[in-house]
Parts: structure tokens; C-alpha cells; sequence
């Protein structure tokens, strides 16, 4: 009985360091005899009990890992408090196992020694405004290392940046001072922007008054002289037919007739009104004479 309990236990032994099996995305490092062998795939792997051994494990996902804050000094000897995370994966687990002690150490020391020079090239002012450029830079400067360690750096991001809190006032201070100075900017830009609109305004208004008035003088202008026209063409006319009229049987009397009453009148205009003076002629003959003149000059005009 106590050895079939032996044998069994013996058995378990052998079929434990037989069989692994690897889960996935992990990878295992196998030596034999103290060499090593090979890497075990996720599944179910055999190994030669006794003299084949796992050596290493290692997890081939995607890995942050935490980089501790350090002081860096800018290129304008500011320190700036600077912490970050870096993200890393095992793509070749015999490197990572034979190529560095412990590469999670050497990454993260890596990871400060390339941040504290990159940002030495640095001012203070771009540091904050270029953190795409330095985390790439200190990716491109871990990632070439890490290749002999079987590792991958995927990128690295800035947490946070601090810089002293004399630096942080006189940052807020600066900000404040070009904030009041657009402010500024901004309202001499609006008034003179209302001034060009005033005076674009009265000159546009000036020049549709001017326009106005100068249509105004042209169609009064067009309208005197379509009512001299209409007059003249109306006294025209007129003449026409007065002088048609002379010349037909009984015309040039019924123009005396016509003078005389105009005479009679103007004498009776004048004598109504109390405030002139009516000299009649001694001779009522001179008025017949007025009227004979007048009807000479009528006959003056009368066609040959």
C-alpha cells in the first residue's frame, strides 16, 4: 500500500514538470540544464521532467508602468516637477529574460535620464505647449534601448507639470497682462472700426443728398423748360389763330373793336383807383390815332 502511494505521488511529480500549460498571452522560458532552450506557446506544452525548466515568465500584454516625479531644469534654468506613465510590452521574452537583469528597472530609469535631457533643450514656455513632441522623443530615445531587452515602447505620456509657485504667479501674472492687453486691443479695434463706419456712413449719406439734389435741379430744370415749351407752343398757337382769324371777311374790324375795348379798360382800371391821378387827353382824336396805329400794324403783318 505505502508503495503504490509512493508511486502515485511520483507519478504526480513526473506529469507536473511534464506537462505546462501556458496561458495566453504569456510566455514561457525554458532552459535545459541550465541553457536555454526555447519558449513555450500558450497551450499545452511537454518538458523533459528533471531536466527541463521554466526559467522565466513573462506577460506579453500591454504594460503602464508608473515613472517616479523627478526635477528637470529647462533650458532657461527653471526645475520643473515632471511625472509621467509609460507604456511598454514583452515582444521577445529570451531577450527579456537574458538581456537585462530586471528591464522593468532599467526602462523607468531610462524613461527619466531621456526626459531630464529633453527638456533641458526646452524654455519653460514650450514645455507646456509641445508635451506631443517630448513624449515622443523620450519614446524614440527608450524604444532603441529597450530592443536589446525584448521590450517594446509603445508611448509615453507627461502627467502632470509643476513648476515652483514663484514661477506659477509670475506665469499668471503674464497671462493676466496679455489678456488686459487684447481687451485693449480689442476695443481700440471696435472704435476705429466705428469711426470708419461713421464716416462711411455721412460720406455715403452726403453723396445721396448731393445726388438727390442735383435730380431735384435737373427735373425742375427739364419741368421750366416743358412749361416754356408748352407756353410758347400755347402763345404760338394762338397768334396762329388770332392771325388766321384777322384774315378772314370782318376780321380787322372786329380787331378795332377789340383795341377799343382794351383802351376803354385800361382808362376805366385807372380811374377806378382813387389813389392815381387820370390825365384825359384834351384830344379824344389821339385815342383814335392809338387805335389806327395799332390796326397799321396789324396790317403790317398780314400776308402780300
Amino acid at each position: 500500500m505505502e508503495i503504490a502511494i509512493v508511486l502515485l505521488v511520483i507519478a504526480a511529480i513526473f506529469i507536473s514538470r511534464t506537462l505546462k500549460v501556458v496561458p495566453q498571452q504569456h510566455a514561457w522560458v525554458i532552459e535545459r540544464l541550465g541553457k536555454y532552450h526555447g519558449t513555450l506557446t500558450p497551450g499545452l506544452n511537454f518538458l523533459v521532467p528533471f531536466i527541463d525548466r521554466v526559467a522565466y515568465k513573462h506577460v506579453l500584454k500591454e504594460i503602464p508602468l508608473d515613472i517616479p516625479s523627478q526635477v528637470c531644469i529647462t533650458r532657461d534654468n527653471t526645475q520643473l516637477q515632471v511625472d509621467g506613465i509609460l507604456y511598454f510590452q514583452v515582444t521577445d521574452a529570451m531577450r527579456a529574460s537574458y538581456g537585462s537583469s530586471n528591464y522593468i528597472m532599467a526602462i523607468s530609469q531610462l524613461a527619466q535620464t531621456s526626459l531630464r535631457s529633453v527638456i533641458g533643450k526646452l524654455e519653460l514656455d514650450k514645455t507646456f505647449e509641445e508635451r506631443d513632441i517630448i513624449n515622443a522623443q523620450v519614446v524614440a530615445a527608450i524604444d532603441e534601448a529597450a530592443l536589446n531587452w525584448g521590450v517594446k515602447v509603445l508611448r509615453y505620456e507627461i502627467k502632470d507639470l509643476t513648476p515652483p509657485k514663484e514661477i506659477l504667479h509670475a506665469m499668471q501674472a503674464q497671462i493676466t497682462a496679455e489678456r488686459e492687453k487684447r481687451a485693449l486691443i480689442a476695443a481700440s479695434e471696435g472704435r476705429r472700426q466705428e469711426q470708419i463706419n461713421i464716416a462711411t456712413g455721412e460720406r455715403e449719406a452726403f453723396i445721396a443728398r448731393s445726388e438727390g439734389e442735383m435730380q431735384a435741379v435737373i427735373n425742375k430744370a427739364r419741368g421750366d423748360a416743358a412749361s416754356i415749351t408748352a407756353v410758347a407752343d400755347a402763345t404760338a398757337g394762338a397768334i396762329e389763330r388770332v392771325a388766321a382769324a384777322i384774315r378772314q371777311p370782318g376780321g380787322e374790324m372786329a380787331v378795332q373793336l377789340k383795341v377799343a375795348e382794351k383802351a376803354v379798360e385800361a382808362y376805366s382800371r385807372v380811374a377806378a383807383d382813387a389813389k392815381t391821378t387820370l390825365i384825359v387827353p384834351s384830344n379824344m382824336g389821339e385815342v383814335s390815332a392809338l387805335i389806327g396805329s395799332a390796326m397799321t400794324m396789324v396790317a403790317a403783318t398780314k400776308p402780300q
